[in-house]
């Protein structure tokens, strides 16, 4: 009987642990998304969340993994034209992963094998605080025009170290 307890025991655990959601896509990263108003976002955090400025973020816990948020004042609807929304969502968790299975240690060569065939995609360099091209950073970006969202993965000497999730406008 112990035995049968202590399986029971396991396979519940590994249940669990299958069923949470470390994907990233052009719109969230687990089960944050762009657009989420901020009452269900602290629903999800178990914690109040502040307006931010684009230099401090709120970081929560999911699932043990760190993510950063920025939330801002946005438009949602006409029945909410100006509501607090989730508008840029950053990890460097190696947990979270696309469909395609890259995420945080994934080389840049990976990235283009995976994305090639990406509609819209850009690959673009870092520069640091003084606006010096950095030579061993840069960003490669999916742009999801229909959502007018995009997936950047930041990569420093061709490894991923960043995954973000913010608003593209287009400008």
């Amino acid at each position: 009987m112990k035995k049968i307890i202590q399986l029971l025991l396991c396979v519940f655990a590994f249940s669990m642990t299958s069923a949470q959601d470390f994907e990233v896509s052009t719109l969230r990263v687990g089960l944050y998304k762009i657009f989420m108003e901020k009452t269900e976002a602290e629903k999800l955090a178990g914690t109040k969340l502040k307006m931010t400025d684009g230099q401090t973020k709120n970081s929560v816990k999911y699932n043990g993994e760190l993510i950063l948020i920025d939330l801002y004042e946005g438009y949602v609807n006409e029945a909410k034209p100006s509501v607090p929304t989730i508008m840029n969502i950053t990890t460097t968790s190696k947990k979270f992963k696309t469909k395609s299975g890259i995420g945080i240690g994934s080389t840049r060569d990976d990235l283009i094998t995976a994305y090639k065939n990406y509609p819209s995609f850009s690959v673009n360099p870092a520069f640091d605080d003084k606006g010096e091209k950095l030579k061993n950073a840069g960003y490669f970006t999916l742009n999801d025009h229909d959502a007018g969202t995009a997936l950047s993965f930041k990569f420093v000497n061709n490894i991923i170290v960043e995954i973000t999730v913010y608003l593209d406008e287009g400008c």
